[in-house]
């Protein structure tokens, strides 16, 4: 059992407010899943690509990370450090070379992208929001998830939000029962993943699809009929968000559209505080059925 959220805001006005927003949906969720919780924040595109790392030490390991990275690379690169994370805006086609050097010093990619950051760490989802102040992060979408872990181990990287390609992440409540066997054969393409979730296999199947040529409805239908479970993914991208649940769909899901924003939770009471839900159209996604929403 985990708590799922999502915020796709339709107007420009309200970019201030989404991560306050989305942290009160997040927090009203804890019960859902008390031990872990994360949020990618989708705000302006950067001049270069940003790179999401997280580190237990960030005291030692932050410390003129950028400057490091910067030379390694022959080209500035400028860091925003937040707690346990840190973001970096690289320049342009050092993607590769980055992740090489990041990734030798021991750091854990959270993510890549253009408008994308994920923050997560193990804990309360009310602290876990304090600790990176998401209330005071803007954006255009975002989603987020409490963690009740079932499958692996409570760690950082066995957290919620996923991301196996640039601008794109995936949330996940329900569990998978051929995971082990699509994570064979994602190895084999190419798509390992490199923890024990089966939601981050989920996450690899669907990067998998739209490297093989399927667009974002295509990967997401794909996941009907290849992985077997109960699930319900809610699903980031750089222009949106899309929803899936499994043909059963036992798994809890409602949303709610304004004119002003298009939200998803676990629960009904995860919108609670959003401003005109009295006046809002409310209903449960229908199983099997893939929605999506873009910018």
């Amino acid at each position: 059992m985990c708590g799922i959220v999502g915020l796709f805001l339709k107007k420009d006005d309200l970019r201030p407010k989404l991560g306050d927003m989305l942290t009160d949906m997040l927090i009203t969720m804890t019960d859902r899943g008390p031990d872990s919780a994360g949020i990618a924040i989708y705000g302006d595109d950067s001049d270069g690509l940003k790179v999401t790392v997280q580190s237990d030490t960030p005291e030692s390991d932050f410390a003129g990370l950028d400057t490091a990275l910067g030379e390694a690379l022959g080209s500035p690169v400028t860091m925003k450090a937040v707690d346990t994370h840190a973001v970096l805006t690289l320049p342009e086609g050092t993607r590769d070379a980055a992740i090489a050097f990041l990734e030798a010093r021991g750091l854990r990619i959270m993510g890549l992208g253009e408008a994308m950051e994920i923050y997560k760490e193990i804990g309360l989802p009310k602290d876990v929001a304090d600790r990176f102040n998401l209330r005071a992060m803007g954006g255009s979408h975002g989603i987020g998830h409490t963690r009740m872990a079932t499958e692996s181990a409570v760690t950082t990287l066995g957290a919620h939000p996923f991301s196996t390609d640039e601008d794109q992440c995936l949330v996940h409540n329900g569990s998978l029962s051929n995971h082990n066997q699509m994570r064979r054969i994602l190895t084999e393409k190419g798509f390992a993943p490199r923890t024990e979730n089966d939601t981050e296999v989920a996450a690899c199947y669907i990067s998998s699809r739209i490297a093989e040529g399927a667009n974002l409805g295509e990967a997401l239908e794909g996941t009907l009929d290849d992985l077997d479970g109960f699930f319900t993914f809610v699903m980031g991208t750089k222009t949106g968000f899309g929803v899936v649940r499994d043909p059963i769909a036992c798994k809890p899901a409602v949303m709610a559209e304004t004119d002003d924003y298009v939200a998803f939770g676990s629960e009904y009471r995860a919108f609670a505080n959003l401003p005109g839900i009295e006046a809002a159209r409310v209903w449960e996604p229908e199983p099997a059925t893939v929605y999506f929403w873009e910018r």
